[in-house]
């Protein structure tokens, strides 16, 4: 080609993909795609001082995550707690808890738990106890424990998975629910795999989380 400039003529040449903003900026569009939000529990493992909890809370705060729940206890180092968090969030987002977790001094290590990973959550419920013979037999079905009653209401603990407490609470609701008090989830991996160690910790891609998700809700792991 005279005078012109070497390489394919306009036409053959490819064309970037993404729209342009008001400056002519090109945008990438996997960042402007819509991710569906998803739940998933993040466990962290910190140092055992005061004002860690505040911290974590204050980093979900400042970044708008969506934080479904918050637990926090002492491990078997004295000297570390633990602290598990159930999050629904986009995949962008999910990446970004974990980064920012980690970037607190007291964080020691992060990790998103596998869908197969024990969950458990405890739930007192006080309910009306006019029919007492339907109300136990309801508590039997969920496994409830008795840890309170009196002529008008009865008291149940009832722990387990989500799922399970959220089915428990909708049954009791036919005779009438006083209370609730729910402690959130609290969640360990399975087997030897450890939850978040005190060594950087093996991370579960977006990918692989949701190619267990199939295997996860087939096997009867949360009682």
């Amino acid at each position: 080609m005279s005078g012109g400039l070497e390489g394919p003529p306009p036409e053959e040449r490819p064309t970037p993909e993404g729209r342009r903003n008001k400056q002519g900026i090109r945008i990438d569009p996997e960042v402007e795609a819509t991710h569906e939000p998803r739940r998933t529990v993040i466990s962290a493992l910190v140092e055992h001082e005061p004002g860690v909890l505040a911290e974590v809370s204050g980093l979900f705060s400042r970044r708008q995550f969506n934080i479904e729940s918050l637990t926090v206890g002492p491990t078997t180092d004295d000297d570390r707690a633990r602290i598990t968090m159930v999050v629904e969030e986009p995949d962008p987002g999910i990446d970004q808890v974990k980064k920012q977790l980690r970037k607190l001094i007291p964080v020691i290590s992060v990790r998103e738990l596998a869908p197969d990973a024990m969950r458990r959550e405890l739930a007192l419920v006080k309910v009306d106890a006019e029919r007492p013979d339907q109300v136990a037999a309801v508590a039997d079905m969920y496994g409830a424990k008795t840890v309170d009653s009196s002529p008008e209401t009865a008291t149940f603990e009832i722990t387990g998975a989500r799922q399970k407490i959220d089915a428990a609470i909708e049954t009791f609701g036919q005779f009438g629910i006083r209370e609730i008090s729910r402690t959130g989830t609290t969640a360990l991996a399975r087997g030897t795999d450890e939850t978040a160690g005190s060594g950087p910790a093996t991370e579960v891609s977006s990918a692989e989380t949701a190619n267990q998700t199939n295997a996860y809700t087939q096997t009867p792991t949360d009682d």
